[in-house]
């Protein structure tokens, strides 16, 4: 089924335009993503490993949920979306906490993707082995203890996705938790 993006301009705002994924992706139009880390009592953040079918970083460990924000949606909406779609989470509005928006331009081959970045936590305990996996998108989950994710963080994306902005979210949030 194809996918329906808002185009943005440069500065976030909205063109009144409408356009597939393809388009976007291939002539580089702005439009809005979404990531959510989920993270327990322990402090660990649950990953997921992307599938090795994935046009951009298969088979990397990545943020615990994300994706694009379809033509008229929230980036609220959109994560409670994706959790249920790519991890069968059901996550309510009064979950997530929005800690943080960033620009991004990822080319890899023929896609270009220009991202406004929304980022989310959620505070949940979650048994990893009873989760409903979206086989095309992910093939397994694990938590990660905080020291660990920001030390493969510090080192170079260390067998993880090299989101920049994403990741560095997650950092100032577990700094501003200690606080």
């Amino acid at each position: 089924m194809e996918e329906y993006f808002d185009v943005l301009d440069e500065k976030g705002n909205f063109t009144n335009t409408i356009e597939t994924r393809k388009k976007c992706h291939s002539e580089g139009l702005w439009h809005k993503a979404v990531v959510v880390f989920i993270i327990n009592s322990k402090n660990q953040v649950l990953l997921q490993k992307r599938s090795k079918s994935k046009r951009m970083w298969p088979d990397m460990w990545d943020v615990t949920a994300g994706g694009h924000v379809d033509a008229g949606e929230f980036g609220f909406q959109s994560v409670l979306r994706e959790c249920e779609e790519e991890l069968g989470i059901k996550l309510n509005k009064e979950d997530l906490t929005f800690i943080g928006s960033s620009l991004s331009e990822n080319i890899k081959g023929d896609i270009v993707n220009k991202h406004f970045n929304e980022y989310y936590i959620a505070n949940k305990e979650v048994d990893e082995t009873k989760l409903h996996l979206q086989e095309e998108e992910v093939s397994e989950v694990k938590w990660i203890d905080k020291d660990e994710i920001i030390k493969k963080i510090k080192n170079n994306y260390e067998g993880i996705t090299d989101k920049e902005g994403c990741w560095e979210y997650l950092i100032k949030y577990y700094e501003w938790k200690q606080k």
